[in-house]
C-alpha cells in the first residue's frame, strides 16, 4: 500500500471519530515513507488530539527535523512543548510552595514558546499570586485577558491580585 493510500485511510477513519485507527494508518504511510515530514506532522495532530502529548511531540519533532522550513511544522512543535510544559508545571501545584518557583519557570517557558496558551498564562497568574508575588500575578492575567477579554476566571482573579497588590503594598510601606 502506498503513503497515501494510508493518509486517505487515515481520515476516513478520522471523519469516523476513531483516531486510534487513524493512528494506525497514519503510521503505515510512514513505515511507507519515514522521511515524508507531512506524515509525521499528521501522525502528531491526531497523537495531541488523543491525549498523547509524548508522542506527539516526538512526531513533531520529527516533521520539523525532516523539514525546518515549514513554519506549521515549528509552530505545532511548540505548541504540544508548551503544553507538555503546562502539565508539568500544573503537577508542580501539588506539591510545597518552593517548587512553585520551577511550576513559575515552566510557564514562563510554554508562554515563550506558545503565546496564545491562555492556560499557561493563567497557571502563571495563580502560581505567582501563591508565592505572593502580585505584580506578576496581575500581569500574567492581563495577558491571559488579553487573550480573552471575557475569561470570567480571569476577570475575578485580576480584581483579587490587584486587591491584595494594594494591601500589600500599603503593609510593606
Amino acid at each position: 500500500m502506498k503513503g497515501e493510500e494510508a493518509i486517505k485511510k487515515a481520515y476516513e477513519s478520522i471523519l469516523n471519530h476513531d483516531f486510534e485507527q487513524a493512528i494506525v494508518w497514519f503510521e503505515r504511510a510512514i513505515a511507507t515513507n519515514p522521511e515524508c515530514a507531512a506524515y509525521h506532522y499528521k501522525l502528531s495532530i491526531t497523537y495531541a488530539r488523543s491525549g498523547k502529548l509524548d508522542k506527539a511531540a516526538a512526531h513533531a519533532s520529527q516533521a520539523v527535523r525532516l523539514d525546518p522550513e515549514d513554519e506549521h511544522y515549528t509552530f505545532h512543535l511548540q505548541h504540544l512543548q508548551a503544553r507538555q510544559m503546562t502539565l508539568q508545571a500544573e503537577k508542580l501545584f501539588e506539591e510545597s510552595d518552593e517548587r512553585l518557583w520551577l511550576a513559575v519557570s515552566l510557564l514562563q517557558q510554554a508562554v515563550k514558546l506558545d503565546p496564545l496558551s491562555q492556560e499557561a498564562f493563567l497557571l502563571l497568574g495563580v502560581a505567582y499570586s501563591r508565592l505572593r508575588e502580585f505584580a506578576p500575578a496581575v500581569q500574567a492575567i492581563q495577558e491571559l485577558l488579553k487573550l480573552d477579554p471575557q475569561h470570567s476566571i480571569g476577570l475575578r482573579l485580576l480584581a483579587d491580585y490587584r486587591q491584595k497588590w494594594k494591601e500589600y503594598m500599603s503593609v510593606t510601606l
